[in-house]
C-alpha cells in the first residue's frame, strides 16, 4: 500500500466496531481513525483527516511487507496477514464487547500479533490526539501507559511488545515476532477512572466478539445469488447501530470527500430517518427482526420531538442535531477542506422522508409488528401533516443547499406516504382520516403526470423547473411508489442510464445543487438501478449490472459513498450504509424477479 502525502486511499481501509463505535484499519495496521466514548464523539484517532497532527496506532513489519487481508468469516473480526523476506505474521483486530460479568473498559480495542513462520521484526507506535486541535500528554500507570487530554484518557498496554518507550505525545516499541503471540490493547472509560484488564482477559474478549458477530450473521435467512456480499453488507450496517439507542449512523466518518480537494465534505455520524426506515426493511428482508424493531422504535421515540414534522436527521441518542462548524488548522483528507463537525442538513426540509416512515410503518406492521393505539394516532396525524405540506418545495433527498425546489423524487415519496397510510386505515390499524388524505394523493398523482414527467426526455425529471435526470428517480420503482414494470418507469430507468451511467456507475444528476461542481459517481444510485431493471422483469441486465457492482466493493467487501468510474478510487464517507442498503435491495430484488 502506498500513502500519498502520509494519507491511505479510502479503498485500503477496513472497518470493526463494537456497536458504540467503529476504528479505520488500513491495510498497513495502521488505526487512522476512532472517536471515542461514541461515534460521534471526538476522534482519538485522527490522521484520516490530518497525516501530520491527527494521530494513529501504527502496527506493521519493520521491514518491507505485503498484506493481506480478510475478515473472518461471518464476522466484523479483522485479520491482517503481513508478509516479509523474514517470514510472515498475522494481525487480529477487534474492537471487543464488554463482558458483563466482571469490571471491564467502557471501549477496547484488542490487537492479537500472532506469529506464522519465521522471525519478523515489527514495530508500534500509539499516538492518541483527541482530534488535532487538542493537547495530549502521556505518563506512565503501574506497567501501562496512559495519555490524558482534559478529563480524556486512554489507557495503552502491550504484552509480548517489548519495551514501550514513550515521548511526550507518542508511546511504542519493536520486538520480534518468532514465539508466542503478542498483545496490544487501548482501553477508554472516556473520563478517569481508567479499568486496567489482564492479557488473558483482552484474548477472551476478543473471542466472544467473535463468536458474538459468527452467531449473528449466522441468523440471516438468505439464500439467494451473492450470498457472501449480502451477509457482509449486513454485518456493516451492524457495525453502523448505536446499540444503546437503536439508531443507525450513516456512516462513521466525517468529511471524506466527494470530490478529491473539493469542498463536498459533510458529517455523515449521524442517523438519518431515511436510512434507519430502508434499514428496517433490509433487516425484515434477511430475517433480523430485533434489530427492524429496534430502528422501528428508534425512529418513532426520536421523531416524536418534533411530530408531526419530522427532522432529517438525529444524534445517535434520540437528540436532534444542531449546527454545523468547521474545524480550525486540520488540514482534511489529502487537503480537502473544510473539515466539518455537525450537518446543517438538519435544518433542511425533506419531504420524501415522510414516505420512507410511513412505508417503514406499514411494512413492519406487514411482518407482524405491533403498533399500539397513540403510535397509531401519530401515524394518522403524520398524514395529515404531509396532505397540507406537500405542495411546499423542499430540499430534496440529495440536500441541495441552493434554493428548495418542487423535486419530483419529494412528491412521489408523498404520495407514497399517503397510499401506505390509507392501506393502514383501510385495515383498520390506524384512524381512518382517508376523505383529507384521498385529495391529496390526487393532486400528487397529478403533479407526476403533468409536471413531474417530460415527454420530449421521454422520461420524469428532476423537478419541473429542472427538466433534467436524476438516479433519485430510481427509488420511484424500489420503493414501488409507481408501478416498476409501468411503461413510463421502465422509460425513466433507461433515460437514467443513457444520461447518468458511466459504465456500471450513476451519477446522482449532472445539473447545479448550489456548490462547486464535481463529484464521483453515486454507489447507492448503482445499486438503484440494478434492483430496477430486476422489478422492470429484465433480470438478465440487472445480474450483469449487479455482477460489475459487486466487483467494484474493497479487498474486505466494504463500500465508500462514491467511486471514480475511471480509477475506482473510492470518494466521500466510509462505509457508507446507503451503499450497503442498496445491495440488500438490489441481490433481493433480482432474487425475486429470477424465483
Amino acid at each position: 500500500m502506498n500513502r500519498i502525502d502520509g494519507y491511505a486511499p479510502i479503498r485500503d481501509y477496513a472497518a470493526i466496531g463494537d456497536g458504540r463505535t467503529t476504528a479505520l484499519v488500513a491495510r498497513d495496521g495502521a488505526i487512522d481513525w476512532l472517536c471515542l466514548p461514541d461515534v460521534d464523539s471526538p476522534p482519538v484517532f485522527s490522521r484520516l483527516l490530518d497525516a501530520k497532527r491527527g494521530g494513529s496506532f501504527e502496527l506493521q513489519p519493520a521491514e518491507p511487507f505485503e498484506a493481506e487481508r480478510a475478515y473472518r468469516p461471518g464476522s466484523n473480526v479483522l485479520t491482517t496477514t503481513f508478509r516479509t523476506a523474514s517470514g510472515s505474521v498475522r494481525v487480529t483486530d477487534a474492537l471487543t464487547l464488554a463482558d458483563r460479568t466482571i469490571a471491564s473498559p467502557m471501549r477496547e480495542l484488542v490487537r492479537l500479533v500472532e506469529p506464522l513462520d519465521g522471525r519478523v521484526p515489527m514495530r508500534w507506535r500509539a499516538r492518541p490526539t483527541f482530534g488535532a486541535e487538542r493537547r495530549t500528554r502521556m505518563e506512565r500507570r503501574q506497567d501501562r501507559v496512559v495519555a490524558v487530554s482534559g478529563r480524556h484518557a486512554v489507557a495503552v498496554s502491550a504484552w509480548g511488545a517489548g519495551d514501550a518507550e514513550i515521548t511526550d505525545t507518542t508511546v511504542g516499541g519493536e520486538f520480534v515476532a518468532d514465539g508466542e503471540p503478542a498483545v496490544l490493547t487501548l482501553a477508554s472509560a472516556h473520563g478517569e477512572p481508567l479499568v486496567f484488564v489482564a492479557r488473558e482477559q483482552a484474548e477472551r474478549s476478543l473471542e466472544r466478539t467473535d463468536r458474538f458477530w459468527r452467531d449473528w450473521s449466522a441468523r440471516a435467512d438468505y439464500d439467494g445469488p451473492w450470498r457472501e456480499p449480502v451477509v457482509r453488507s449486513a454485518l456493516a450496517l451492524k457495525l453502523l447501530v448505536y446499540s444503546p439507542s437503536g439508531a443507525i449512523v450513516a456512516a462513521p466518518t466525517t468529511s471524506l470527500p466527494e470530490r478529491m480537494g473539493g469542498v463536498r465534505n459533510w458529517d455523515y455520524r449521524y442517523a438519518w430517518l431515511r436510512d434507519a426506515t430502508w434499514s428496517l426493511d433490509a433487516m425484515l428482508t434477511l430475517g433480523f427482526h430485533d434489530e427492524a424493531e429496534a430502528f422501528f422504535w428508534w425512529f418513532m421515540h426520536a421523531s416524536r420531538r418534533t411530530w408531526p414534522r419530522l427532522s432529517v436527521l438525529y444524534r445517535v441518542d434520540g437528540g436532534v442535531q444542531r449546527g454545523e462548524h468547521e474545524a480550525e488548522g486540520v488540514d482534511g483528507y489529502r487537503g480537502s477542506r473544510p473539515v466539518r463537525y455537525g450537518n446543517g442538513a438538519a435544518d433542511q426540509v425533506q419531504l420524501d422522508i415522510y414516505g420512507s416512515v410511513l412505508d417503514a410503518v406499514a411494512r413492519f406492521w406487514r411482518e407482524g409488528g405491533h403498533i399500539d393505539k397513540d403510535t397509531a394516532k401519530d401515524v394518522a396525524k403524520l398524514a395529515d401533516y404531509i396532505a397540507k405540506i406537500w405542495r411546499e418545495p423542499d430540499s430534496g433527498i440529495w440536500e441541495a443547499r441552493g434554493e428548495r425546489r418542487h423535486y419530483t423524487q419529494s412528491k412521489a415519496m408523498c404520495r407514497l406516504a399517503l397510499r401506505r397510510a390509507g392501506e393502514l386505515a383501510e385495515a383498520g390499524v390506524i384512524p381512518d382520516r382517508r376523505e383529507q388524505w384521498e385529495p391529496a394523493e390526487s393532486g400528487l398523482r397529478e403533479f407526476l403526470d403533468e409536471r413531474g414527467w417530460d415527454e420530449g426526455l421521454g422520461s420524469f425529471v428532476r423537478a419541473p423547473e429542472l427538466r433534467e435526470l436524476d438516479a433519485s428517480l430510481l427509488t420511484m420503482s424500489v420503493l414501488e411508489c409507481i408501478d416498476p414494470t409501468e411503461e413510463r418507469m421502465v422509460q425513466t430507468i433507461d433515460a437514467v442510464r443513457r444520461e447518468l451511467a458511466e459504465g456500471p456507475f450513476v451519477y446522482r444528476y449532472r445539473g447545479d445543487d448550489g456548490l462547486p461542481e464535481g463529484e464521483g459517481a453515486f454507489l447507492a444510485c448503482s445499486f438503484w438501478l440494478a434492483g430496477s431493471l430486476a422489478r422492470a422483469g429484465r433480470v438478465d441486465e440487472a445480474t450483469e449490472l449487479m455482477d460489475q457492482l459487486v466487483a467494484s466493493g474493497n479487498d474486505v467487501g466494504l463500500y465508500a459513498e462514491e467511486i471514480d468510474p475511471e480509477t475506482g478510487e473510492f470518494l466521500g464517507n466510509f462505509p457508507q450504509g446507503l451503499t450497503h442498503l442498496a445491495l440488500i435491495n438490489a441481490a433481493a430484488a433480482i432474487a425475486e424477479a429470477s424465483a
